[in-house]
């Protein structure tokens, strides 16, 4: 599989992270709680949101992408068709079944998880997670920031959707944010 990086535990977002997430959704980014992925460049691709944001609204979807050449390769992907190749198999193959569910538990455990370390609980949220899961696909983002986050075979889907997905991180707009990263080392 060609991933990006190997899966790390998530780390506080530095302020250079927070403007760099800022430079890459071209708003001011909420909620942060920590990087969860990065790219090889060095910026935050994927990062955690806590389930209730500072305002009071639920929020599920806990992994969230943040690279806007990540987001447009699954963008891409999505209008591809796989979404409904995957929603088939998953009615027709009980083992894949059981692994999104147990990706679906992986994923809401590690969000509750760090909801209790923030004294944050979201019964509203219970047992909802995001993409769809267990059920079905319906947002490949999701299911993608989730393997990126997590590592290789927690999300099945999420890993044959990184297969399918160009190699985002090879750019001439990595490199710009890799010089925005390295302005402040110097």
């Amino acid at each position: 599989m060609v991933r990006p990086a190997k899966a790390f535990t998530a780390e506080q977002a530095s302020e250079k992270d927070l403007e760099i997430i800022e430079a890459q959704l071209g708003r001011t980014p909420r909620d942060v709680l920590a990087i969860a992925h990065r790219c090889p460049c060095g910026a935050p691709d994927v990062v955690q949101t806590p389930p209730r944001l500072a305002d009071g609204t639920p929020f599920p979807t806990f992994y969230y992408a943040t690279c806007p050449r990540l987001t447009g390769a699954i963008s891409k992907l999505e209008s591809s068709g796989l979404m409904a190749q995957m929603n088939e198999r998953l009615q027709t193959h009980p083992e894949l079944a059981g692994n999104y569910m147990a990706a679906h538990i992986d994923y809401e455990a590690s969000r509750d998880g760090a909801g209790r370390m923030q004294n944050i609980e979201v019964p509203e949220i219970a047992g909802v997670t995001a993409g769809g899961m267990p059920d079905r696909v319906k947002c490949l983002h999701s299911l993608v920031a989730h393997a990126l986050a997590a590592g290789e075979d927690v999300n099945q889907l999420g890993d044959e959707a990184l297969i399918a997905l160009d190699q985002w991180w090879i750019s001439k707009a990595c490199s710009e944010i890799t010089n925005l990263i390295n302005q402040d080392s110097k």
